[in-house]
């Protein structure tokens, strides 16, 4: 960004822990006054079926998850509204936040809080010209499935740990895209003012049948 001639600031924050956030707040009011865009995009991944979870995987799946989208916009949504300025908000969710999926249990626990808080801040984000927007792609180039590596220790983390390599794309329903794809997708979203980004054309018909499912429950119930 800088070799595009950006100004940047670089600061290591803990999602999952409020005060961290109130930092980065803190320290990118003092170095451009505010923000007018908010990405909460940090996210971890494990899986597994529900049963053979332990507390530790909840917590640390929860805490960055879902307590990461939290932190972020109760610390710049304030902010954002006194400044009066407006701007947009985007949470990252994932496509398992509209469709679940066995193995990926707690997963998708969290990335359905992620979709619902983003349904309900776009409605309410109205009133301040503040826009929402929540991304909820399948399958993107990024270092996820290696996110053990970031693990605290105090929630189940080893360090010497070997990070298997990831999964072959090739098993999964969808094209894998590479991160900058999703980027002009997402900016897009924002200057139309659009609430769900879906960069994956497959996942349509997922989240159809998924729909379908609960229609016909309403007709068994009629009949």
């Amino acid at each position: 960004l800088r070799d595009l001639g950006a100004e940047t600031l670089g600061v290591v924050t803990d999602v999952g822990e409020r005060a961290s956030v109130e930092a980065l707040a803190a320290r990118s009011a003092e170095a451009f006054g505010g923000a007018h865009i908010l990405f909460n995009n940090a996210g971890v991944a494990i899986e597994g079926k529900i049963a053979e979870m332990s507390h530790e995987d909840w917590e640390w799946l929860v805490r960055v998850n879902l307590w990461g989208v939290i932190h972020g916009v109760e610390t710049f949504l304030p902010r954002m509204i006194e400044a009066g300025a407006g701007g947009h908000i985007v949470n990252t969710a994932s496509f398992a936040g509209l469709v679940a999926n066995d193995g990926l249990g707690v997963y998708c626990v969290t990335k359905y809080g992620v979709v619902a808080l983003s349904e309900c801040l776009y409605r309410e984000g109205r009133e301040h010209g503040i826009g929402v927007s929540v991304l909820c792609p399948m399958r993107v180039e990024t270092h996820i499935d290696g996110s053990q590596r970031n693990r605290p220790i105090e929630l189940g983390g080893d360090p010497n740990e070997t990070i298997p390599p990831p999964p072959d794309p090739a098993q999964f329903p969808c094209e894998t895209l590479r991160a900058d794809v999703v980027a002009r997708e997402v900016v897009r979203a924002i200057r139309s003012g659009e609430l769900y980004i879906l960069p994956h054309s497959e996942s349509r018909a997922f989240i159809a049948r998924r729909f379908q499912r609960i229609d016909r429950t309403f007709e068994r119930s009629e009949g």
